[in-house]
């Protein structure tokens, strides 16, 4: 349909099922299904692996000598929006995201992409990739081809490369308690894109804080002296930092008041714009959750599936606010979160 007149599509969202990183499986669910992928038989292999699966770090990252180190890492996921520019954008930003919050710098991406060919004009397809184009050059990275198929839903983004040195990685296991957290995007792009979704109101808001890199934020926290990251993406801030706080046995205390949110957020939340992935990331992370007196309204916007969100670091990092600090694990097992 490479003829397609433009104005007989219908908005991009309306082609998939869900949006941005709100799409993601599950994350008790994709655990179980990773659980046994351990490495075995790796001594003949090159390099020596040093983040893999065993935390659910952001990026897998190698050592290749004793100053670099290679970060590897892919991240696809529907339309968030309806300009698909803006998805390119966006798509590239989330992407190159995790190799920011492993510390490192991007070098290299490549475009994996799906497309209804039969559904949906390919000048879509190439405004998409334009966007993530000039994302990538934004950020210094090359965009070197990458990989197409056929697909009943549109679904684009990049796997992408980086470089770090091996003593000054980012990791999600690596915290200590009573070092305080700081988070470098305020929440809710989750709720905003769910309403944009269901009405077709714009929020360009949420497109600013989605296209923004993290590259500043993640070389702040490494000159801030830091050791301990992740990005808030599809599960939420309460997902991410249950996963960080697991892996680094320590407890997280949250100031509920000190999250920042974009303008809008809590009005499309009284208005009941909340995503399936947000209240799922709810539902998993809730059995580690110490938050009797938190109503649940709360605890949505605190777990709102982001895409394209900022880094949460361990550690302050001047011009972003501190939300909360670690703590010695209290209940070792079952609680890793305590808001108040």
């Amino acid at each position: 349909m490479n003829d397609q007149d433009l104005s007989s599509v219908r908005r991009l969202t309306s082609y998939a099922h869900g949006g941005g990183c709100a799409c993601k499986i599950p994350p008790g669910e994709l655990e179980r299904v990773v659980e046994e992928l351990t490495p075995i038989g790796t001594k003949n292999l090159q390099g020596e692996l040093l983040v893999g699966l065993e935390t659910g770090d952001d990026a897998a990252v190698v050592r290749i000598s004793d100053d670099t180190a290679v970060v590897s890492t892919a991240d696809f996921f529907t339309p968030v929006v309806d300009d698909p520019y803006d998805w390119g954008r966006i798509a590239a930003a989330n992407a190159l995201s995790d190799v920011y919050a492993m510390g490192g710098r991007p070098i290299t991406a490549v475009n994996l992409l799906g497309w209804p060919r039969d559904v949906l004009p390919f000048e879509l397809a190439s405004e998409v990739l334009r966007g993530a184009l000039d994302v990538a050059h934004g950020a210094g990275c090359h965009v070197a081809g990458g990989h197409s198929i056929v697909d009943p839903e549109p679904k684009f983004g990049m796997a992408v490369t980086g470089l770090v040195h091996p003593d000054r990685l980012l990791r999600n296991n690596t915290g200590r308690a009573g070092l305080p957290l700081t988070l470098t995007k305020p929440l809710g792009v989750g709720i905003l894109n769910n309403r944009h979704k269901a009405t077709g109101e714009t929020f360009p808001q949420a497109i600013d804080s989605m296209t923004a890199l993290n590259d500043r934020a993640s070389t702040l926290a490494l000159e801030s002296g830091a050791e301990c990251a992740t990005d808030v993406t599809g599960f939420g801030l309460l997902g991410h930092l249950h996963k960080l706080a697991r892996a680094s046995r320590v407890t997280a205390v949250i100031d509920s008041a000190a999250v920042p949110y974009l303008d809008d957020v809590r009005e499309s939340l009284a208005a009941g714009f909340v995503s399936g992935g947000t209240r799922r990331n709810l539902d998993w992370v809730r059995p580690h959750l110490d938050a009797d007196t938190v109503p649940d309204e709360e605890l949505l916007l605190l777990a709102d599936a982001q895409t394209s969100g900022g880094l949460l670091v361990v550690g302050e990092i001047p011009g972003y606010p501190v939300i909360g600090e670690l703590a010695p694990f209290t209940d070792p097992g079952t609680t890793t979160i305590v808001i108040k």
